[in-house]
């Protein structure tokens, strides 16, 4: 079984969708999400400086038009016409499992037929507007704790100091959230063993910082009417798989301020046999998490285009085991 994922915050670097606009239609999709979230994706993703595809706000509408850009190209029919889709994809069929880090939640609700690209997008765009005005309020901000003698009792140091474990990745990471102060503290008094890498992100994510946002995502989330997953969905939450539409819906609002437990993804992955791994555009975090959280399972980064080929085989592949001698 292959699960196809969706990465996060962090991950877009200046320039990354270039390589994306010499795809058909490729250009003129972006385009027609930029109208629809009054902001230019195409200059963003192609032109912008690192400071600014920082900005939460333009962040995660970014990230999640990559991804659904890079899926769409990936799955064909099978998830829509976009663009670089041809009639050879559309045959390999459709991921077992999806997923998403954070804000790659929101992409994987789409790729799964919960959401449209289009409300997708528009939910993004609240999304990060909203978690951009809550950060603003204090200053606060995210880091990495990489490692530790006792990562058991990370949490439990964090908590002394005042900080939420926002993010658990996995096998020797941690994230950690909370107020300048709280950070200078840790960077000061890391757990036992362990480094401590500050990230660059403007806020502390997925905790209590973030409690005005929950609000603003409900009133743009009320307005949609999600339908049922048409692949299996695994929430960020708990780990759990979520087959109800409006479940997911209200697990992507309440997700704002909770904490996102990507070590219970992995392991709910592994639970359900999965054998393979593909990250969509701008692949190479969660398949990083993957080969040290999921040994043994195969894993691919899509980046740029050049890397659909390779992506379009993995899943062929994964589907024909499938349909063979003990495949379910």
């Amino acid at each position: 079984m292959l699960v196809l994922v969706a990465p996060g915050q962090g991950a877009q670097t200046p320039g990354f969708l270039t390589p994306w606009l010499d795809l058909p239609g490729a250009a003129d999709r972006l385009r027609a999400w930029s109208e629809a979230i009054d902001l230019d994706l195409v200059r963003c993703g192609t032109e912008a400086g690192a400071e600014e595809i920082r900005d939460t706000a333009v962040a995660q509408p970014l990230l999640v038009a990559a991804a659904l850009l890079s899926a769409e190209a990936l799955l064909g029919e099978g998830f829509g016409t976009g663009p670089g889709a041809s009639a050879a994809p559309g045959a390999a069929g459709l991921p077992g499992v999806v997923a998403g880090h954070s804000v790659g939640e929101v992409a994987a609700a789409a790729i799964a037929g919960v959401l449209t690209p289009e409300e997708a997008m528009v939910l993004v765009r609240r999304r990060g507007l909203a978690m951009a005005e809550a950060a603003a309020v204090t200053e606060t901000g995210m880091s990495a704790v990489l490692g530790g003698r006792d990562p058991e009792g990370i949490p439990a140091h964090l908590e002394r100091l005042g900080l939420t474990a926002a993010n658990r990745n996995g096998p020797g990471q941690i994230v950690a959230a909370g107020t300048a102060g709280q950070l200078a503290a840790l960077a000061a008094d890391p757990p036992e063993g362990a480094r401590v890498r500050p990230l660059q992100v403007a806020g502390a994510f997925h905790t209590e910082h973030m409690a005005p946002a929950v609000a603003a995502m409900d009133a743009a989330a009320s307005a949609l009417v999600p339908a049922d997953p048409r692949m299996r969905y695994v929430s960020n939450a708990d780990g759990r798989l979520v087959g109800e539409g409006k479940e997911i819906l209200r697990r992507l609002v309440a997700q704002v301020a909770g904490p996102v437990r990507w070590d219970l993804c992995m392991e709910t992955f592994l639970s359900l046999g999965v054998t393979a791994m593909i990250e969509v555009c701008p692949g190479g975090t969660l398949t990083g998490l993957a080969k040290r959280g999921m040994k043994g399972t195969t894993t691919l980064a899509v980046k740029t285009p050049e890397h659909l080929e390779a992506a379009r085989a993995l899943l062929a592949g994964q589907a024909r085991d499938a349909d063979g001698p003990g495949g379910a």
